[in-house]
């Protein structure tokens, strides 16, 4: 089981940044690999359950669903179901932190999956740098905050 673990701190105070992040169909609102994103069969975005749909910029579909979401925590889990690429067996979490003497957010992201012999690195600086990383840096353009070199 390989892992990929990625943070950074977010110039914007938690609550903000959970509003946003605790909705599963909000990353193709600021997510560049996505285009387009629906939640199956007219459930709620925020129901530990439910599946969304996605298509990438690149056409591809993927398919993932909310295994589990704290807003106590700040935090949430999902899956892939249908991926186009070697991701096997891949479990998401997210999860965000008060930074209480900046007024904030600190953001971990982590995720775990099998993949083909061989495609291990492509895979985690698949997941690390196009998803995570990237995701990062959408995020504070998407909140219009500066960029940073932490990321």
């Amino acid at each position: 089981m390989l892992k990929v673990l990625r943070s950074t701190i977010i110039e914007t105070p938690v609550d903000a940044l959970w509003e946003v992040l605790r909705d599963f169909n909000s990353h193709s609102q600021w997510h560049p690999a996505i285009s387009s994103s629906d939640i199956e069969h007219e459930h709620s975005s925020l129901s530990v359950g439910c599946v969304r749909r996605f298509t990438l910029s690149d056409g591809q579909e993927l398919r993932e669903q909310l295994l589990s979401l704290s807003d106590l925590e700040m935090s949430y889990s999902y899956c892939l179901l249908d991926t186009p690429v070697p991701l096997f067996n891949y479990v998401a979490h997210s999860r965000l932190v008060p930074v209480t003497d900046s007024d904030q957010t600190y953001w971990e992201w982590e995720a775990s999956f099998n993949t083909r012999l061989g495609e291990e690195q492509r895979m985690k600086n698949l997941v690390g740098d196009s998803i995570f990383s990237a995701g990062f840096i959408a995020m504070r353009t998407f909140l219009q905050l500066p960029q940073t070199a932490n990321v």
